[in-house]
């Protein structure tokens, strides 16, 4: 086994891990950079990219089918294998990662395909992706970044382990749109598939074990959701204990107690479990539970950083990226700036659903003396205007105390867009005094902000 010297070797090229090799070695350290699948990581292949594609494609569906009800007639003929090929051709050049390889090593970087663990303090053992090759080792003079993502969780369902079910991977790699499909699990992955799926005609049940579907959002987002789904056909069913899954060679049965659902495919959506195991976390004394632990600066120990969804901080790929530039900046020694914990996260649904900051119940859990507003925005002026698909809400989670809004959501047609205003609010700290005195443009859907303050 061979040992190589360099000054930082980061493990895991998802979004974050490949803007944090790039920062670095343009910045002049000799970077090495591992990867065990396709760098670029979940998001451009299995995630954020191919899926936004597929939503795009449903909702193209809806809105046609909407057309009777506002401008005249329509005659809707879904076609997968569109949304298929796109995917396979313009998101993920059919899996293919040679694009982003390239930038990888055209920025001066090292990459290294491999199994990366640590083997030590500030090294890292790589062993070959393929082939029967040699391990090789780094020594790292700065430090070791540990950027290893998520896998689906899967759940210890009896019988579940058996059958042929889908994670995001699969279902988003079909050629051809099931006749029906089953969702395990309510959450953004889950509901965002599941409405895709059903505008290409699949008939659609959605089981979610938690009280509610979109837990970590607001009720009334919840709330909204569940009577869109339901109104589009789509079966949705909280608050149930899933008992066993079964498949006979061509169809699902999941039993629910009393109940069973059947379809023709199952896609397990339970959330996302971190890579935290056999990364070699014992060779520098660091226990890991579900996430690793960082401080502000993203590092784990001295001359060890992690980001992105291993830290537990948020599980999105513009949350990994914040953490590589600050992963970078401590590195390099550069001014850090205070930690942004009010994160914007977005369900793109159909309404799409943005949430920044606290929830109400989070603020209150915090003792934060909480006032609540919240308004309909299919009530307002621009939704009145938009007709059918207008469902919506903005709530904004003040703090009584300092008379700013600590949370807030933002619900409808664009819902993700209009929530960057209220993203601005909440980190500025800008005073309600402020938001009140401000001319919202007319008629616009981030007008209701001002009728929810």
């Amino acid at each position: 086994m061979s040992a190589h010297e360099c000054d930082v070797v980061v493990v895991g090229l998802g979004p974050g891990g490949e803007a944090l090799v790039a920062r670095l070695a343009k910045a002049g350290l000799a970077v090495v950079a591992v990867e065990a699948e396709l760098v670029g990581g979940e998001c451009p292949y299995w995630g954020c990219i191919p899926s936004k594609m597929f939503i795009r494609a449903g909702n193209l569906l809806a809105e046609a089918r909407r057309i009777a009800r506002l401008s005249g007639a329509a005659t809707v003929t879904p076609d997968f294998s569109l949304v298929a090929k796109r995917i396979r051709d313009e998101a993920t050049d059919n899996w293919d990662d040679t694009v982003a390889a390239d930038r990888i090593t055209a920025a001066g970087a090292t990459l290294v395909r491999g199994h990366g663990r640590l083997a030590g303090d500030r090294t890292v053992e790589v062993n070959p992706s393929t082939g029967s090759g040699q391990a090789e080792t780094y020594v790292a003079a700065k430090g070791v970044v540990l950027n290893t993502g998520t896998t689906a969780a899967v759940p210890p369902i009896p019988g579940l382990a058996e059958t042929p079910f889908w994670t995001n991977r699969e279902a988003l790699k079909a050629e051809q749109a099931p006749a029906s499909l089953i969702v395990i699990g309510g959450g953004a992955i889950g509901l965002e598939l599941a409405q895709a799926y059903s505008r290409f005609d699949t008939e659609v049940t959605v089981l979610e074990v938690a009280p509610r579907i979109l837990a970590p959002e607001e009720p009334e987002s919840s709330e909204l959701l569940a009577t869109v789904f339901e109104s589009e056909g789509i079966g949705v069913h909280a608050g149930i204990t899933i008992d066993r899954v079964d498949h006979d060679g061509s169809r699902f049965t999941v039993t629910c107690g009393g109940t069973t659902y059947e379809a023709e495919q199952l896609l397990v959506a339970a959330g996302r479990r971190s890579r935290v195991d056999d990364i070699g976390l014992e060779t520098v004394g660091v226990e890991a539970g579900k996430f690793l632990t960082v401080g502000d600066d993203m590092q784990v120990t001295d001359g060890l950083w992690a980001i992105g969804d291993i830290v537990g901080r948020g599980a999105f790929t513009h949350l990994s990226m914040y953490h590589a530039e600050r992963a970078a900046k401590a590195i390099l020694d550069e001014p850090l700036g205070a930690y942004d914990d009010s994160f914007p996260r977005v369900t793109f649904t159909d309404p799409e659903v943005g949430g920044v900051g606290l929830t109400e119940a989070q603020a209150r859990d915090k003792g934060i003396d909480v006032r609540v507003g919240l308004t309909d925005v299919a009530a307002s002026s621009r939704g009145f205007v938009h007709g059918v698909g207008n469902a919506g809400l903005i709530k904004v989670i003040i703090d009584t105390d300092r008379d700013i809004i600590v949370g807030a959501t933002s619900a409808g047609p664009t819902g993700g867009e209009t929530l960057s205003a209220l993203a601005f609010a909440v980190r500025a700290e800008i005073p309600l005094e402020t938001l009140r005195n401000t001319v919202y443009a007319y008629p616009t859907f981030w007008r209701a902000i001002e009728s929810a303050l």
